[in-house]
């Protein structure tokens, strides 16, 4: 499930640069296509502004990891749940990881779009 995922936010990416760099290229007049990719990098930037934030996001629940396992050793002896609490860190640590790579993979596309963007409005 989790490859699925990845899966789905390669090809909602590709897809939406794709769509980008047909309608821009399609574009014959330098002022509409100019228009359009204007309104995409400012989509683009709302985007990149949103994952970013989500990058502080997974740094605070980071630090709630670290806090939790340091705390969990000395209350947790002979408890127990023990088992149960340290699965739920690591699964909490996997999702992060996994949001935080999904992260990266929509900056990279984000700035593939931008490239796409400035390069259509460069030429003419």
């Amino acid at each position: 499930m989790v490859f699925l995922s990845f899966v789905y936010r390669f090809v909602t990416n590709f897809a939406f640069m794709a769509m980008v760099y047909f309608s821009l290229n399609l574009m014959e007049k330098y002022q509409n296509r100019a228009i359009i990719a204007i309104l995409v990098l400012i989509y683009t930037g709302m985007r990149a502004a949103s994952t970013l934030r989500a990058f502080y996001f997974y740094q605070k629940i980071e630090r709630l990891e670290a806090e939790t396992k340091r705390l969990q050793g000395p209350i947790n002896d002979g408890a127990g749940g023990t088992n149960a609490r340290r699965q739920v860190v690591v699964d909490v640590a996997r999702l992060r990881r996994d949001g935080e790579v999904k992260s990266y993979m929509d900056l990279f596309f984000l700035a593939l779009i931008v490239l796409l963007c400035v390069a259509n409005i460069m030429r003419q």
